[in-house]
């Protein structure tokens, strides 16, 4: 699983935009989305950019009535950024942090995006609903060499399990089993600022393993 980066190779414009994405996307992305809250500051949480099949936008889903999908809803867009901040990633997507400014000085890129409220559903008792993101600014801040990092991803993955613990539709010995895995890949593959963000994980998760 390779780091997400900024790549010279940018996609293609959909037909709702004239801007373009400043990376390349291919299935799901991960990212940090920053949307402003009522209270005029910006909410930072991780979001999963999937890219599009063919020609047409690329898309994300929110789970549940999250400050995402309320600012979603009631702003109309947000900054979706690339980063390869392992502690920024987790911090999104476990915790209530808010900023003064949109985009996070670890962005390596990111897009300002109009997003339109495409499909929504249930599932197992969660409501979800589909956006479309139509790039409306974007800027690259330093282009980097793709690397591959198994603690990174360890701890992506890690933030993902952690999410879903206190979801009905999901086993919760199974996810601490994988808990527990991404954190021994952590310990032996991973940097320092893969240990603190798995420290992070910890804090922020009501549950020992």
């Amino acid at each position: 699983m390779s780091d997400d980066s900024a790549d010279e190779r940018p996609v293609a414009a959909s037909e709702a935009g004239e801007h373009e994405w400043p990376v390349e996307l291919a299935g799901v992305t991960e990212s940090v989305v920053t949307t402003l809250g009522p209270n005029e500051r910006w909410n930072v949480a991780a979001l999963g950019v999937r890219a599009p099949e063919g020609v047409g936008p690329a898309t994300a889903t929110t789970w549940g009535r999250t400050r995402t999908w309320r600012n979603f809803r009631e702003r109309g867009e947000g900054y979706v950024q690339f980063t390869r901040d392992p502690v920024d990633f987790a911090e999104a997507a476990l915790s209530v942090r808010e900023e003064a400014e949109p985009v996070l000085e670890s962005a390596d890129a990111w897009v300002r995006c109009a997003v339109d409220r495409v499909a929504d559903g249930e599932d197992g008792g969660t409501q979800w609903v589909e956006w479309e993101l139509i790039p409306q600014d974007s800027e690259v801040e330093r282009r980097v060499v793709p690397t591959t990092n198994r603690g990174r991803a360890a701890v992506v993955e890690a933030t993902v399990a952690a999410s879903r613990l206190d979801v009905p539709a999901y086993d919760r010995e199974t996810l601490l089993d994988r808990l527990r895995y991404f954190e021994s890949v952590v310990e032996t593959a991973g940097s320092e600022r893969e240990r603190e963000a798995f420290r992070r994980v910890r804090e922020l998760t009501d549950a020992e393993w």
